[in-house]
């Protein structure tokens, strides 16, 4: 879609969960209104004018083309973005890689030359930079519509798995669909793609969606939220012992996003659970509410955000925010992180409460200590103890000491005039977060 905006410049303010992708804006981009908003996501986008971030506490800009760009507050990232500007951590938060090193972009409805409606499912790409839609011939498939089932408001799971029995993809229309049972992927090469942040509801205790350990399935554009019957876990992306290789062809998740509480009350363990290799993450969203309804200490209990078991699992865009215990568990090798928002936490009654064995919280990153090879690239974790403000977390990230485990441009905040502390950035080194030294910043890796 191209914009040439009114004025000269586009304004596009947000926060999670609104994401910006194959857009082509023919002007200058502004990302705030004057006060704050809380991190976004550019993809596969350009803009010919100038970005300019202003109020925007962290982002993420991936794969894209922009005439130039001015503005940081706490981490800004850039993945293979054209005239991105320089790396410049800490002073300012900047971080810049030159190419994603592998990735596949959202697939999209689309018209053919005849008319028809076609859903496009770009290829996987390995080491780029720039839009994919720049290239005459950016590869590719372009899937026709009758390949899918068009899930309606009304539609049941049962409804949804016989499409799926039935070798059929699903575009799920805007709605509320509340399941019973997990909609669940069989075959290799599935699309479930939503429109409209089409939102799975578990009214039973169960997970929303499994998948089953096979190649290049893709999950898009989803909300799922958590029911009042607590749910072990929401996603599940392969069975527990997953151990099938597939590099060639990696399962994908875009723009995919959880919310725990909120609407309202809402329960589960484990949002998202990656058992399955070589997986991509390309905007993830999993969010404990802080506010709204149905939420508390004892209400909207969930411990963990995402938990990574596979190999090789790279992920684009992780927000993280206000689990319980670790907002990620990180067990399996090789994997890579691109940017990272996350917020301790707010409601934490009493430091008794909230304790990892000795320690004092719980680490917003964990690395397994069995973990050899680990990777990751601009990192913030923010607290805000308001119930409690005497509350301490002893560290933000928590990582084993080992040559192939390495952290890039980390940054820890006390939000709100220093409600809480971060006593360390990773492990046991780094400045605390506190009152009067608000923002801390550690460039490099545990060693």
């Amino acid at each position: 879609m191209s914009v040439i905006p009114a004025g000269g410049f586009g304004r596009w303010a947000v926060s999670q969960a609104a994401p910006m992708r194959r857009m082509h804006i023919r002007g200058d981009l502004v990302l705030d209104d004057g006060g704050w908003s809380s991190g976004g996501f550019l993809a596969d986008s350009k803009v010919d004018g100038q970005v300019t971030s202003g109020s925007q506490q962290q982002w993420l800009t991936r794969n894209s083309e922009l005439g130039g760009w001015t503005g940081a507050n706490w981490n800004m990232v850039f993945v293979g973005t054209q005239n991105a500007p320089a790396q410049s951590f800490p002073d300012p938060p900047i971080t810049t890689v030159p190419s994603a090193p592998r990735i596949r972009e959202k697939p999209f409805l689309s018209v053919d030359a005849r008319g028809a409606w076609i859903v496009v499912v770009p290829a996987v790409h390995s080491d780029v930079s720039g839009t994919t839609w720049s290239l005459r011939d950016a590869p590719g498939v372009a899937l026709p519509i009758s390949d899918f089932v068009i899930v309606k408001p009304g539609s049941t799971v049962g409804a949804m798995n016989d499409a799926l029995a039935r070798n059929k993809h699903l575009i799920i229309t805007p709605g509320i669909y509340h399941l019973d049972a997990p909609l669940h992927v069989r075959r290799a090469n599935t699309i479930v793609l939503g429109l409209g942040l089409a939102t799975l509801v578990t009214d039973r205790g169960t997970s929303a969606i499994t998948v089953d350990d096979v190649d290049g399935v893709i999950i898009a554009g989803l909300l799922i939220e958590a029911g009042p019957t607590n749910s072990p876990t929401l996603i599940q992306v392969g069975p527990p012992g997953s151990s099938v290789n597939h590099s060639s062809n990696p399962t994908v998740l875009s723009d995919v996003f959880v919310r725990v509480g909120g609407a309202s009350v809402g329960r589960a363990t484990q949002s998202l659970v990656i058992n399955s290799n070589d997986v991509i993450g390309d905007n993830l969203w999993l969010w404990r509410a802080d506010h709204g309804s149905g939420v508390g200490w004892t209400a909207n209990t969930a411990a963990n955000g995402l938990t990574v078991n596979g190999n090789d699992v790279t992920i684009y865009g992780l927000f993280v925010e206000h689990y319980q215990q670790s907002q990620v568990r990180w067990n399996g090798n090789g994997g890579r992180t691109y940017f990272f928002q996350n917020e301790m936490p707010y409601d934490v009654p009493d430091q008794s409460e909230w304790m990892s064995g000795t320690t004092r919280g719980f680490a917003s990153y964990q690395v397994a200590a069995s973990v050899t090879s680990h990777e990751a690239w601009g990192l913030g974790s923010y607290c805000f103890f308001n119930r409690n403000p005497s509350v301490v977390a002893d560290l933000a990230f928590e990582a084993p000491v080992a040559p192939s485990v390495r952290f890039h441009d980390m940054v820890t905040v006390s939000l709100g005039g220093g409600k809480g502390s971060i006593l360390h950035v990773i492990n046991n080194v780094g400045p605390a977060a506190i009152a009067g030294a608000t923002v801390q910043k550690l460039v490099g890796n545990p060693r």
